[in-house]
């Protein structure tokens, strides 16, 4: 024991000795990690304060000290946070140590339990009592001693903590109670089970615990050799593929050959490291390289994750255009591109101003716009991206009906790829493009799933700064790309995605700005086109007109524009084969080029008419004329409806009807007429279905003007919706409506009160030659465009004629004879027991 633990630095200090009433009185080291046992040697840490002095105070006296365990490891050094037993130590060696600490060899000698404490400063003081260990053995100590020393032998072979000169020394112990405290002062303990094993008092007791412990530490050690053994194994495996694969490269570099796979990995780990990838998205990038570098080449999984790796670096992450936020030059671009579109023009300049002032507070705006084809919605989203100075991408989502195609396909399934989202980010290069999303009411749903409901994630602010597409499988940033979509109409969209954008309307194109557009845009560009920019080749004034109005109803200028590329085709061939061109084309020269009109102009009634008004619609084109033809015929009071009317349309007819009935008496109508006339209301170009509510007052004043015989003025045009009561709505489409009466030359048109409103959006040419009335209620109506009734209507004559007096009681006569002669004969067929009573009677014969 002596050559193992040397003691020569603890000879000169004694035990502590014990008064009269079998109590030590010594100083008190608390401390917060170490117990020592009993004729052990183990350093421990004191703290400054109170430990160091009593340590101090100690090696100056050469006495002994007692070493108590705090309960609270981390709490403070407080008599009530110090258990009752500890160990009388005695202190040799102390070492310096960093942050006001010092380490202390100490030298355990007895067991102590604290019964008082008497001093507290400038170190702890305390009296204890002695405790020794109980000299009662039972008949199974000599097999526990056995078991501990067989026990801390197997884990001396598995472990490497334990030297194998205390195996030797605790081989030579025979008192349980030294053999425990030996044994459980080598093991690796927390401070309780130390503590809970410094109380234990009986000796057999404490060796039962001290081989608890080492059956854990041998369970612990055995595991850990298994763990040990399979790393081992994997590692030989991984060590000796390494060094083939080594190998076969020295043997492919002498033969001139490479390790394409090798070498498709050193550039996929190349790129990794030159990308711009927010740490998030590199460290999954990595990830996936690491999976891929320890694969074998042929393996299924390395395809998918090669793709995988490629899309995640070729994304724009962090790159940004910088905006162009010039508001003259933001004007410029619009106004050189496109022709009118003021509101439209407005509100792109509004978003760059904002965006110039508050470009960090500001959220991107979801643009939809809303329009017939041909009007420039496509076109218009280019020009806002060259004006923003950022890229430009379009994504047609017309005929869209598979989710995936917006989301993208799990990584699982074959041929996996991104939605078409991350497809065009790539495609784009940076994270804020002004992306337009064209056809979106065009998108359709089956089996596969909305892809509608897949855009409301894209298209919400609130949502795609963390978009989830599910081949990436990470979230991606849609906060900064500026969407734009375009529509024909809105009703087929979802109302939730209707509600996160901001809809822009497109009108159609008035025949001034038609003219306009062919002048400064599509003429040019056609001729530039067709090499006739040196022919000296000119369109007149009325050959435009005759391609807007007879060659290209429409409400946007695509038409007119492949009709003037046809005219510059046969152009072009005359000047190709050398024979002579016009150099300025007419109306005339069109009918030549292009042969007969496609579409014959609105004829427009210039006759006052009785039963016959003209209404003004609006189309998908743009706005037209609408002639509603009344009849009334002789019949059973029917009404009769033709034109392929839809439903909103008859119903307005059903309220107009009644309305004259309602106002009859009014009218001076009779009330028979209804019963004994059929109505017949028909409308023109019957193979073209109309609907809608805004004919009401029309279908009115020619009902009533059929019934009347009061002629309609033929120079006016009206719409507006109509109640039972006679009241006159507000309807849709007021600029459409109004440069159709323009361009129909219609000098007066009636409209809803409540409209006059919308007379912001018309041009001032064209309300200039109309001269607009605004009605509240059908009898201003009346008043406005019936004429005075005839002297004698027509619908008189084709009464019956009435018949006179005489020739009414000839008529009656004559069938009450036919009547008694019928009473006769049926007397005559009946037996007497049933003969009936007689008119000359009222009594049955007896």
């Amino acid at each position: 024991m002596d050559e193992l633990f040397p003691t020569s630095d603890f000879d000169s200090i004694r035990n502590a000795t014990a008064d009269r009433d079998g109590l030590i009185q010594c100083p008190v080291i608390p401390v917060r990690s170490t117990v020592v046992f009993p004729n052990m040697m183990t350093p421990f840490i004191a703290f400054e304060g109170r430990p160091i002095n009593a340590v101090q105070a100690a090696m100056s006296d050469h006495r002994t000290v007692i070493l108590l365990l705090m309960q609270d490891l981390n709490g403070d050094f407080a008599i009530e946070n110090l258990h009752a037993i500890g160990t009388e130590i005695a202190v040799g060696q102390v070492i310096p140590y960093p942050e006001q600490q010092k380490t202390v060899l100490a030298q355990g000698r007895r067991r102590v339990e604290i019964v008082e404490f008497v001093q507290s400063e400038p170190y702890y003081v305390a009296r204890a009592r002695v405790l020794q260990d109980s000299t009662r053995y039972d008949d199974d100590t000599e097999a526990l001693i056995s078991t501990v020393i067989s026990l801390f032998q197997t884990v001396s072979d598995l472990g490497e903590m334990i030297p194998e000169e205390l195996l030797d020394y605790a081989m030579s112990i025979q008192e349980p109670g030294w053999l425990a405290d030996f044994v459980g002062s080598s093991l690796t303990l927390s401070p309780d089970e130390r503590q809970q094993l410094l109380e234990t008092l009986v000796p057999t007791e404490r060796l039962r615990e001290v081989a608890r412990f080492l059956t854990r530490e041998l369970n612990m050690l055995e595991l850990r050799e298994e763990i040990n053994g399979q790393v081992q194994q994997e590692m030989s495996r991984s060590q000796r593929e390494l060094y083939l694969r080594e190998q076969m490269r020295v043997i492919q570099t002498e033969l001139g050959e490479e390790d394409f796979f090798q070498q498709e990995i050193n550039d996929v780990r190349q790129q990794i490291a030159e990308a711009d990838l927010p740490p998030e998205i590199r460290e999954k990038a990595a990830k996936e390289m690491m999976r891929l570098s320890i694969m074998p080449p042929m393996a299924p999984e390395v395809g998918i994750i090669r793709t995988y790796i490629d899309w995640i670096v070729s994304l724009p992450w962090l790159k940004l255009s910088e905006d162009n936020l010039n508001m003259r030059h933001a004007q410029q671009v619009l106004d050189e591109d496109h022709y009118g579109l003021t509101k439209i023009k407005d509100r792109i300049l509004e978003h760059i101003a904002v965006r110039k002032l508050a470009a960090d507070k500001m959220k991107t705006p979801i643009l939809c716009f809303v329009g017939p084809p041909g009007v420039g919605k496509t076109s218009l989203g280019k020009s806002i991206a060259k004006a923003l100075g950022r890229a430009f991408v379009r994504v047609s989502l017309g005929g869209v009906r598979d989710e995936a195609e917006i989301r993208g396909h799990r990584r699982t399934y074959i041929g996996a790829m991104p939605g078409r989202i991350i497809q065009t980010m790539r495609r784009a290069g940076t994270i804020n493009p002004v992306f337009m999303l064209d056809e979106i009411d065009k998108i359709g749903a089956d089996f596969r799933g909305d892809p509608a409901a897949a855009l409301l994630e894209v298209l919400d602010p609130e949502q795609n700064t963390e978009y989830s597409d599910h081949y990436l499988d990470v979230p991606y940033n849609l906060s900064k790309v500026m969407f734009i979509t375009t529509a024909n109409e809105l009703y087929n969209l979802p109302p939730a995605l209707v509600d996160r954008l901001e809809v822009i309307e497109f009108p159609g194109y008035p025949e001034e700005e038609k003219l306009a557009i062919a002048r400064q845009f599509l003429i040019p560009q056609q001729l530039e086109g067709h090499g006739l920019t040196k022919a000296g080749l000119k369109f007149e004034l009325s050959a435009l007109q005759t391609l807007i109005r007879e060659y290209s109803y429409e409400a946007g200028v695509r038409n007119l524009n492949r009709e003037i590329a046809n005219v510059c085709r046969k152009v072009a061939r005359l000047v190709a084969e050398e024979k002579a061109y016009p150099h300025r084309i007419t109306a005339k020269q069109i009918t030549t080029f292009l042969g007969p009109p496609e579409y014959i102009p609105p004829r427009v009634n210039d006759v006052d008419s009785v039963g016959l008004a003209t209404g003004l619609a609006w189309t998908f084109g743009g706005g037209d004329i609408l002639s509603i033809e009344v009849s009334v015929l002789p019949g059973k009071g029917q009404l009769m409806m033709t034109g392929q009317l839809g439903e909103v349309m008859q119903e307005s007819a059903q309220a107009a009807m009644s309305y004259m009935r309602a106002r009859a008496l009014d009218l001076n109508v009779p009330a028979e007429d209804f019963e004994e006339f059929d109505v017949h209301v028909h409308l023109p170009e019957g193979a073209v279905p109309k609907d809608g509510p805004s004919a009401g007052i029309t279908l009115a004043a020619a009902i009533i003007s059929a019934f009347t015989e009061r002629k309609i003025r033929s120079n006016f045009a009206m719409t507006g919706e109509i109640t039972l009561r006679g009241r006159v709505l507000p309807v849709g489409g007021i600029k459409e409506k109004l440069l159709a009466a323009h361009r129909a030359q219609i000098a007066h048109v009636i409209l809803p009160a409540l409209n006059q409103k919308d007379l912001v959006d018309v041009p001032k040419n064209a309300l200039r030659t109309l001269k607009v009335h605004f009605v509240e209620d059908m009898q201003q109506v009346m008043d406005l465009v019936l004429l005075e009734a005839p002297s004698e209507l027509m619908r008189d004559k084709m009464r019956p004629k009435d018949e006179t007096e005489d020739e009414k009681k000839t008529t009656e006569k004559k069938a009450k004879s036919e009547k008694k002669a019928k009473k006769k004969e049926k007397n005559k067929a009946l037996p007497e027991s049933e003969t009936p009573i007689t008119p000359d009677t009222d009594q049955p014969p007896v």
